[in-house]
Order: structure tokens, then sequence, then C-alpha cells
């Protein structure tokens, strides 16, 4: 069973392709937000790069955010088309399990930080189970404070990962003293790990009930209602 991993849900166009054997190709790039022009070259090279045929994927893996807004639906709509296309299943992550994945292996309580803009934040808390990790805080959007708020409530030893924790590295620290580490951005491997363990499962769903997870209303919505307020 092959897996295609698309991640725009950031800064970075991550792909990869893999399966029972882990990742066999892959593509990343942080270049700002050229996500539309970047992400069907870099599923092409990864195709390349892998060996792989398009019409191999048995499996499109999507992060569904929440991320910015414009990159997500960039991934989104792509996958969504390919799995169309081919008729085969998706299965839909999100950005916050991605980040938390990588750091499986650490005693303290795992916190995925992204970049919200408009001085907030997405964030979520993970610990860590035998095979994997745990959600033991649900997905919050906030000023950064709200975030040091939770730390001090849950008073545990933390490692914040993530963009989000890099920019407010300062705040977080004044506030609650934690390690700051980890990957920046949710990349595609980690996407179609997680993915091929919920595919042994048949933990899919078809194209049309893939739904990103904003948390926070687009900011077009949020200025067009002000508009109408005035």
């Amino acid at each position: 069973m092959l897996i295609l991993g698309i991640d725009t849900a950031t800064e970075r166009v991550s792909v990869a392709i893999g399966g029972h054997e882990g990742v066999i190709g892959s593509f990343e790039i942080t270049k700002g937000r050229r996500h539309a022009e970047t992400l069907v070259p870099a599923i092409e090279f990864t195709c390349r790069q892998a060996g792989i045929a398009l019409d191999e994927i048995s499996v499109v893996a999507v992060d569904v955010g929440p991320g910015l807004f414009t990159g997500m639906r960039v991934g989104l709509a792509s996958a969504k088309a390919i799995a169309q296309a081919l008729r085969i299943p998706m299965i839909g992550i999100s950005s916050l399990d991605l980040l938390a994945f990588p750091c499986r292996h650490t005693d303290r309580v795992v916190v995925p930080v992204i970049d919200a803009r408009k001085g907030e934040v997405f964030y979520a808390m993970y610990r860590q189970v035998p095979g994997g990790i745990q959600q033991i805080a649900d997905p919050q959007v906030g000023p950064v404070h709200d975030l040091v708020a939770d730390l001090m409530a849950r008073n545990q030893d933390a490692l914040c990962v993530g963009d989000g924790a890099r920019r407010y590295s300062e705040e977080i620290l004044e506030g609650y003293h934690c390690e700051i580490g980890g990957d920046a951005y949710p990349s595609a491997g980690p996407l179609v790990q997680l993915a091929h363990a919920k595919a042994l499962r048949e933990e899919w769903v078809q194209a049309r009930d893939i739904e990103p997870i904003y948390l926070r209303a687009p900011d077009a919505l949020i200025n067009w209602k002000t508009r109408a307020a005035r």
C-alpha cells in the first residue's frame, strides 16, 4: 500500500511517498507563500525520485490544519483532486499531530505551537504513550499569554515545538520555564507514517468528507463581518 502525503498548512511545502517500509521519497521547501506554484512540481519530483507512478498510489494523506488558510486550501484542493481522479480514499491528519509525533520519545509534555499570525498561535498538548503520542489538551487558538497560562496550569516539564514556539520564544520562556526545540514546521514524512497506521485499520474517508481544521475564521470572513458591523 503506497501513500502520497501532502502538507502545505504552513510556510513549508512538503510531499512524501511511503508505505510499510517507511518513506521512500520526499520533497520539502520553505519559500514563503508560493504553495500553488510549488506543489504540483513537488509531487511530480517525488514520484520520479521514488520510482512510483501516480496511479500506483493507494491513499492520499493531507494535513488538514490548523495553519495558514491559503496554504491549507492549496493542499486540500490538490489532494482531493488526485484522490477523486484515482478513485482512492483519503486520510486527514492535524498539523499539530504532525509536529508532536517526531517528539514521541520524550518524557515531557509535547506542545506544538503554530504561528497563527495577528499575535496568536494554534496549540495543543500531547504525552508519550506506548507506540506513539496521545493528545491531552484540545487544540486552541489564542494569544501567547493564553498558552503560557495553560502551561502554568498544567505545571509539567514541557517541550514546545513549531514556528510559533520559535517566533514567540521570549514571551513563552519569560512566562514559563520549558524547552523550545523540535521541528519548525509539520512535514509529509510523519504524515505518511501516521496515515499508514490508519490505513492498515482502514480508517480512511472519501475525498468529499475531508474537512479542514480552522479554529479561527479566515481573515477575509473576519474583515467582511467587521465591515458589515460598521
